[in-house]
């Protein structure tokens, strides 16, 4: 629609193939040749699966807003990169979700994400097994190697939290932008995301990756979201989150939280390998072929272990850095990332084999889940405004 009501403007073309033959598209908004345009943005919707749906309303939304900046003579000069899902055989697994109903119940009744190896934005590690890149991995290099965005954008989301915005780059302005919007769609701030728990942060809600040179960069270090980098290029990770915890905003001091770290990465120790009994108990001919859902399940209770080692006191090896102040909402964060991987683990598994014993764990982690932190569903709207707004909240604040 949008290339027919803006030709010359817009333009739909694909880049590439996924692994399974869907194509991967690419729809661009501003001048046909290079000469006309100053520079380049690129917006990556769907990098993980079950993120897709609202990353991809939200690059329609963006498209058609500058398509509109630009018939109408308002545009800045530069020409944005939309593309429109990089996981597109991921993103058909979490179809069904997509119909409703909106509970936590019916997201992890469908649920699917893929094992990191199979992860669009992570790069293979140098001589690793199995090293060689995935085709869409190898379009959305090649698209940052070709465009060379000064700007790159990751659509992401959470189940339960808040939202929040990672940068390669700290860009002055933007702690204010996201929190301005956030409050006005009564959105929380993510004001202690496990994902950067050893990043600084600029203002709620904003994290600034380390040096890929860091260990503290963790997986971002070998992403897409680094290589963009190498032409002086910044990435901006945006995340929304599906239903909000109020909790994921409260920056007092926990009030005892050696405590709850400690009952959090106990409990991660104990959910994953009731899933890998489950899991072991299953007759061979049941769980059938060695498909995405059942590698992502194996990874899920193979690595457990290791999974609370940055923040759980009793496992914390010696010598490791000193834990960020542990706020309500650090420790919030780390609690529901320690409900949340047993609870997918189990509902994928669910998917494979709908046993008795699988079904009562999804069923009773999914309660616990709500009366843990009283999710509230924010409507499909808000989390694309957010969304929208926070990308531009990065563009604008970056190049004034």
């Amino acid at each position: 629609m949008l290339t027919l009501c803006h030709p010359g403007i817009c333009r739909l073309g694909e880049v590439g193939r996924s692994r399974a033959g869907r194509p991967l598209l690419l729809l661009t908004v501003g001048p046909e040749t290079a000469h006309e345009r100053t520079r380049d943005v690129l917006v990556v919707a769907g990098p993980h699966a079950n993120e897709a749906a609202v990353g991809g309303a939200t690059v329609l939304r963006l498209a058609g807003q500058i398509a509109e900046a630009c018939r109408s003579g308002s545009w800045d000069g530069s020409t944005w990169h939309f593309l429109l899902c990089i996981d597109p055989d991921g993103a058909a697994l979490n179809e069904p979700w997509l119909s409703g109903p909106y509970t936590l119940r019916d997201h992890y009744e469908h649920f699917f994400r893929p094992c990191a190896a199979e992860q669009p934005e992570w790069l293979p590690h140098e001589g690793a097994a199995g090293s060689a890149m995935l085709p869409e991995t190898r379009t959305l290099v090649g698209l940052l190697d070709r465009l060379r965005p000064v700007l790159q954008c990751s659509l992401h989301g959470i189940d339960v939290g808040g939202s929040f915005v990672q940068l390669t780059r700290d860009v002055p302005g933007v702690p204010e932008r996201i929190g301005k919007s956030a409050a006005e769609l009564d959105i929380p701030l993510e004001s202690g995301s496990s994902d950067a728990f050893q990043w600084p942060s600029p203002g709620p809600g904003v994290y600034v990756m380390p040096p890929a040179s860091d260990p503290a960069a963790g997986d971002g270090a070998h992403s897409t979201w680094a290589h963009a980098e190498r032409y002086d290029g910044m990435t901006a990770i945006i995340e929304v989150p599906m239903w909000a915890c109020d909790r994921a905003a409260d920056t007092t001091p926990h009030p005892d939280a050696d405590r709850a770290l400690r009952t959090a990465g106990a409990a991660l120790r104990r959910d994953l390998p009731a899933v890998a009994e489950v899991l072991a108990r299953l007759d061979p001919e049941t769980i059938g072929d060695d498909g995405p859902l059942l590698r992502t399940v194996r990874e899920l209770v193979g690595i457990g272990p290791q999974l609370s080692a940055e923040w759980d006191p009793a496992v914390r090896p010696p010598g490791a850095a000193p834990l960020p102040e542990m706020t309500t909402a650090r420790v919030t964060s780390i609690e529901v990332y320690a409900q949340r991987i047993p609870l997918r683990a189990a509902a994928m598994l669910r998917r494979i084999a709908a046993t008795p014993a699988v079904t009562a764990l999804v069923d009773s982690w999914c309660e616990a889940y709500e009366t843990a932190y009283r999710p509230r569903w924010v409507p499909v709207a808000d989390q694309v405004e957010q969304q929208a707004r926070s990308v531009l909240a990065v563009y604008e604040e970056l190049l004034l």
